[in-house]
């Protein structure tokens, strides 16, 4: 079972039982060795599998395990108890559900999913009157307050201590807090518990309950912690609590990837590992299978500037793939800029094959994605927004579930091409067509009905035999999960968010001063924030299979003041980063103001000759356009301007231009499609541009 792993990974699945810390780099195979790990304990007889409780931090990666333990033979399942692969949450909600009525009595409990009106009505009892946003930001500083075990009665202490910037003054966010608190108990004692009510009061209970905590402990013997570099103190309470005296613990992590610091998480617990447990096996993971070569060492180099007390565990990550592209470096004038350039790529790698599906833009914060949108959707481009409706939450997938449960009476045990043939038809009434349709809602439903067909092929290969009544086990286990399948689409997302995510192409944008770092980082003054976005950029390079891409705006509008500055990040590779600008970087207070006619569509260089500047690349830059009807259309807008003596990009922008020039629409409705051209536009010029197509085309 373990002859196909490494060195490295066989060392971590064969270490004896007890203490065991697993220092895995990004793409180093953490996933696939512990679960070995796992299976190695139970097959030889150290622990039971329903003794092992193997916790992460989010519900695909408790997923992701569990369906990696059910094809090791030690989910569960025929009446048999499995390995418990949960998130933090899950596993005490669970156990609080069990133990509750002994330890608390007949009073009630309630989850409280959603804090944000409790939050609201609590500042409006301390005479607040706050806004939505700053709602947000007292019910994100109550969660930091409770993930590190701070009160409210100690909570201005904790912020003077730490130097954390509160929402307001701390002794007012310490009134809501209290009175958040005391919102969530009834005059009969019945109690709301949010989330982090959830560790507490189970840890709780574990700690008080001397006969509650002997029950437990013999029920589970053996604990696996992944993502260890982010547990909270608050989680590590609940660990103790369940370890007790015991040491029978493995934890996996990279302290180099903690990025999560604003929530409470800490690499505290993972650096301190071998202090706590002096006898502790130590194993580092550095043979890197997700990435190329020369993403690694992109890697690499950015990851081994970091200073501190965290930099003292960095892995030195060894790339296991054959050669790859080089990263590419872009910097432009203006975000707009940027986008026009990341969508043209991303044209070029669907053209080379790449599915749209294992493509990523990456970002520092949500704001950032409108101009990414845009630009793809100007380009015609799938995408989704990470963070964006849920899966198994869309009307479309209810709908196929239900009729897949329709059909499981009297086809329960159709397994293999069978299945499929199954699905698909199951799923064709519900807007499955053989070919995409046109129009966007019908396009997003269709794409997630694909997504569903996709996932019961991966799974029916991964599981020979899959029957439709295992199928939809699954699909129930996976909602519960939130584990949706892969859709088809460009992804975007920021960085926090892609952690734990992999891609064949990435494009990390807006790395500048100001961005990555944050600028809130910068105004500390502290080494430590500023070492956190360093890990931060590290994570998103290592997100990054094959194709990788940085780019940075020295503008954020159009014609704006170019007056960011790159990433100090990437001055580890400021050789290559700079042979890697596009000409338009040559440009500064002795060149003169450039206008965007100026600048190459395709790398963003500066035009020197009148036919570039007409067509809008160089001369040698390679183009998917039709460049005799670009030329066309401009000289055409250049006599309509004359004509009507307005500038020519009222009439039609470059971008409208190009575009008209890629779709070549033959129909008013085709050119109606096309981004910047409404009606009034139509009516006025539809007929001649139509004319100059058909001409040209």
């Amino acid at each position: 079972m373990i002859e196909a792993l490494d060195p490295e990974q066989q060392e971590a699945v064969l270490a004896p039982r007890g203490p065991v810390c697993v220092l895995a780099g990004a793409g180093t195979g953490k996933t696939r060795t512990i679960t070995h790990r796992i299976a190695h304990q139970v097959s030889t007889g150290h622990v039971a599998a329903g003794q092992v409780l193997a916790v992460t931090f989010t519900s695909r990666a408790a997923g992701e395990m569990r369906a990696r333990l059910r094809g090791l033979g030690i989910g569960g399942g025929d009446g048999q108890p499995g390995v418990q692969a949960v998130t933090f949450h899950a596993a005490a909600m669970r156990q609080l559900r069990y133990f509750w009525p002994r330890a608390i009595g007949d009073t009630r409990w309630e989850l409280l999913d959603n804090k944000f009106p409790v939050i609201g009505r609590a500042a409006r009892d301390c005479d607040l009157r706050p806004e939505t946003d700053t709602i947000r930001d007292l019910l994100s500083e109550i969660d930091w307050a409770k993930a590190s075990l701070v009160t409210p009665e100690t909570y201005a202490k904790a912020v003077e201590e730490t130097g954390r910037t509160a929402p307001m003054a701390p002794g007012t966010v310490a009134d809501v807090y209290a009175a958040y608190e005391r919102r969530k108990t009834d005059q009969d004692g019945n109690r709301l518990l949010d989330f982090d009510d959830l560790i507490l009061v189970t840890a709780a209970i574990l700690e008080d309950n001397h006969m509650i905590a002997e029950e437990f402990r013999d029920r589970y013997r053996s604990f696996v912690v992944d993502e260890y570099q982010d547990v909270t103190p608050l989680q590590q309470q609940l660990l103790n609590a369940w370890l007790g005296d015991r040491d029978d613990l493995t934890v996996v992590g990279d302290a180099n990837q903690t990025i999560y610091s604003f929530t409470g998480a800490t690499p505290t617990y993972l650096l301190d590992f071998t202090r706590r447990f002096e006898d502790a096996t130590i194993v580092r993971l550095q043979r890197d299978y997700r990435s190329t070569p020369q993403v690694v060492a992109l890697a690499n180099k950015v990851i081994g500037a970091a200073q501190g007390r965290v930099a003292g565990t960095r892995l030195e990550l060894i790339g296991q793939r054959p050669e790859g592209a080089a990263p590419i470096y872009a910097e432009v004038d203006d975000e707009p800029a940027e986008a026009k350039l990341v969508a043209k790529r991303i044209r070029e790698l669907l053209a080379k094959g790449v599915p749209a599906s294992e493509i990523a833009i990456l970002y520092r914060i949500n704001a950032q994605s409108a101009v990414h949108e845009a630009a793809l959707t100007e380009a015609g481009i799938p995408y989704q927004v990470r963070g964006g409706s849920a899966f198994f939450e869309r009307p479309e997938i209810g709908q196929a579930v239900r009729a897949l449960m329709d059909r499981a009476g009297q086809f329960g045990g159709v397994a293999g091409e069978e299945l499929l043939s199954l699905v698909r038809g199951a799923l064709e009434p519900l807007g499955l067509t053989e070919t995409q349709p046109d129009g966007a809602r019908a396009l997003e439903r269709w794409q997630a009905l694909d997504a569903l067909v996709d996932l019961t092929k991966n799974l029916s290969t991964e599981r020979p035999g899959l029957t439709l009544a295992e199928l939809i086990g699954e699909l129930r286990a996976r909602a519960e999960a939130k584990h949706p399948p892969t859709m088809q689409g460009v992804t975007l997302s920021s960085l926090h968010a892609a952690k734990g995510l992999e891609w064949d192409a990435v494009f990390l944008v807006g790395l500048t001063e100001g961005s990555v770092p944050i600028s809130q980082a910068i105004a500390k003054g502290d080494p430590e924030p500023i070492e956190e976005e360093r890990r931060l950029l590290y994570v998103g390079v290592t997100r990054a299979r094959e194709h990788l891409h940085l780019s940075w705006a020295l503008a954020r509008n159009e014609g704006g003041r170019k007056t960011r500055k790159r990433t100090r990040f990437l001055d580890v590779v400021a050789g290559q980063a700079d042979a890697g600008r596009p000409r338009a970087a040559e440009s500064g207070p002795s060149k003169g103001k450039r206008r965007s006619s100026d600048i190459c569509r395709v790398c963003g260089g500066i035009l020197d000759t009148r036919e570039e500047k007409l067509r809008s690349r160089c001369e040698d830059c390679p183009s998917d356009l039709n460049d005799a009807l670009v030329e066309a259309l401009k000289i055409w807008r250049t006599g309509q301007a004359r004509d009507q003596q307005i500038p020519p990009y009222t009439i039609f922008s470059n971008a409208t231009l190009f575009a008209i020039a890629e779709h070549e629409p033959r129909t008013r409705a085709q050119l109606m499609r096309i981004n910047g051209i409404g009606s009034t536009k139509i009516d006025k010029y539809g007929d001649e541009v139509l004319a100059i197509v058909s001409e040209h085309a």
